[in-house]
Formats: C-alpha cells, sequence, structure tokens
C-alpha cells in the first residue's frame, strides 16, 4: 500500500483536471460556509487539494492559509492563485501536526471533503480544536459511509492494496456528529448537502 502523501502527490494531475461533478452542491457548501466568515478572519484550510475552494472564498476573510499533505497538489494550487491573482491565501504542504500552526491561531478552520481520509478523526478534531481561537468555528464536510452498501469496504481496501486508492474511514453522520461534539465542539449546524446524500455538511464552534 502506498502512504497517502505519495496516492495524492501521483493523483494530484488528474485531480487538477478532472471537473467538479456536483457543482451546484459545491456552490451550496461554499455559500454556506461563506456565512459563517468574516472579511477579517485568518482561516486555516486543511485538506486543501489544488486550491479551488480556498480560492473562491478568499473575498470572504482577511487571511487563508490552505494546507495539504501533497505537495505536487500544493504546487498547483500556487499556479492557479498565481494566475487568479489571489494575494491573501498561502498554500503551503503540511499536515495537522505541522508545529507551524499555532495554538489559537485562527477564527475558523476548513476540513471540506477530509475527514473520511485521515487516519484519526478523533485526534484530528482535537488538533482542529486546539488551533481554533476562543469562540472559532469549524466547517466540515465528509463522506459519511457506514451503511451505505456492503461492497465499499471490500472494494476500497483492494483498490488500496494496488495503490487505486486511498485510505477511507467508515462513520455514519451521526457518529460523526458525535465526534465533533466529543471534541469539544457545539454544533451549530448539520445537514446532509444535497438532501439524502452521504455528504455531511457540519458547522460548529469551540465550546
Amino acid at each position: 500500500m502506498v502512504s497517502a502523501k505519495r496516492f495524492w502527490d501521483r493523483a494530484a494531475p488528474k485531480y487538477a483536471r478532472q471537473p467538479v461533478k456536483d457543482v451546484a452542491s459545491w456552490d451550496e457548501t461554499l455559500a454556506r460556509t461563506r456565512r459563517h466568515l468574516a472579511a477579517t478572519d485568518e482561516v486555516l484550510e486543511v485538506g486543501c487539494g489544488t486550491g479551488s475552494s480556498a480560492l473562491r472564498l478568499a473575498d470572504a476573510v482577511g487571511r487563508l492559509t490552505a494546507t495539504d499533505i501533497s505537495g505536487e497538489m500544493i504546487a498547483i494550487a500556487r499556479q492557479k492563485a498565481a494566475k487568479a491573482g489571489v494575494d491573501n491565501v498561502t498554500f503551503r504542504a503540511g499536515t495537522l501536526d505541522d508545529p507551524a500552526l499555532p495554538a489559537g491561531g485562527y477564527d475558523a478552520v476548513l476540513a471540506l471533503n477530509l475527514l473520511h481520509l485521515v487516519e484519526d478523526v478523533p485526534r484530528a478534531l482535537g488538533r482542529i480544536r486546539e488551533v481554533l481561537r476562543p469562540g472559532g468555528v469549524f466547517i466540515s464536510k465528509s463522506a459519511c459511509l457506514k451503511g451505505r452498501g456492503w461492497y465499499l469496504r471490500p472494494l476500497i481496501g483492494a483498490m488500496r492494496a494496488v495503490g487505486r486508492a486511498p485510505r477511507v474511514a467508515f462513520f455514519s453522520a451521526t457518529e460523526l456528529d458525535r465526534m465533533v461534539s466529543a471534541a469539544g465542539f457545539a454544533i451549530v449546524e448539520a445537514e446532509d448537502i444535497p438532501p439524502g446524500a452521504p455528504t455531511r455538511f457540519i458547522v460548529a464552534r469551540k465550546a
């Protein structure tokens, strides 16, 4: 099995070329996210990929630091930012464990399409809470695949064994809500976008 970094480095060029599959849901997610951001906010996005969401949200915040485990993804994101003339977003290769991320340093943390790909979700949520300022907001969208098909686990496991898929965590929307609450957050919004889909949008405030 390949490491997560190697998998996403190899996937980056193809990932960057692929169009968004559900533009309406992406637009809705970003619009809902904007409602919880302010023009002076210092924001961190983890798992930013090639930077599309960060660049769309740049005009809604003061500064945005966008990180991803894949250096190849970050290289593409920087090219897109330069082409778009966006200068308040910093793209950096790294993970939540990066000691350069200051405790209490951010008004908001975004994790869009990430939590189902991390090794230890409760640990990641704890670290996100750590880097948020008191009262800061955590905004996430995650695939909740538990119970969505008996074949998914073995299929993803087989694909992962040959380097064709990343590690995927299986949890339900209810379990994800509970993990977020247990990490010390008060959930403000929790909804599937689009309705009925296995993609949970959560807005939670650091308690």
